[in-house]
């Protein structure tokens, strides 16, 4: 139960930190400094357009990390997940978050690439944004929304990564395999009349 892995769980933790705070940021920083900056939505999406495609390097090497350390977290933790009582449950929550986060991550970076282009004063770009032409407006309140969700989706995870640090306490771990046992025993503890 003492085993360490520090460099596992930095990644994990360091990967969704940056992952988190990148995307909250983002919607209110990057986003909310773009509409400063023009009175045109044309402008103001070509500024954020271009912040946010600085940032996805960096949020894909956040992603990356993040996934490499929780899978080599429940790697190191799989007779937890198995045999303490809620740590499977807690696990499947975290699971089903982080691919609805994933989801909405690429959701927004496959809107922001197509309003990048839109709003690009390449040649280029506008040839390519010909090619796939897209509702402007449509497209911006959608990405929004995807932007949004990220922060949301990822500030879930921070929750249930703080609740699995509470089921790993020694206090929580005895009793919940305890109490797993117990449960799994209980339908063949035979009735005697």
């Amino acid at each position: 139960m003492s085993d360490r892995n520090t460099l596992i769980r930095s990644l994990h933790d360091v990967g969704l930190a940056a992952w988190f705070g990148g995307s909250l940021m983002g919607a209110v920083g990057l986003n909310g400094a773009a509409k400063d900056q023009s009175e045109t939505a044309r402008v103001r999406a070509r500024i954020a357009s271009s912040g946010w495609a600085k940032w996805t390097p960096v949020n894909a090497g956040a992603i990356g990390a993040h996934l490499f350390g929780g899978g080599g977290l429940l790697a190191a933790n799989a007779h937890r997940v198995a045999a303490q009582k809620g740590v499977g449950a807690s696990t499947t929550a975290k699971t089903l978050v982080t691919v609805a986060a994933l989801a909405a991550t690429a959701h927004a970076r496959v809107l922001g690439k197509k309003v990048e282009l839109a709003t690009s004063s390449d040649p280029q770009d506008a040839e390519e944004a010909a090619q796939h032409p897209i509702d402007l407006d449509s497209a911006q309140r959608q990405l929004a929304v995807a932007q949004w969700a990220v922060p949301a989706l990822t500030g879930c995870l921070v929750v249930l990564n703080a609740l699995h640090g509470e089921q790993q306490r020694p206090e929580e771990q005895l009793p919940g395999m305890w109490e797993r046992a117990r449960s799994a025993a209980t339908p063949f503890i035979p009735q005697h009349s």
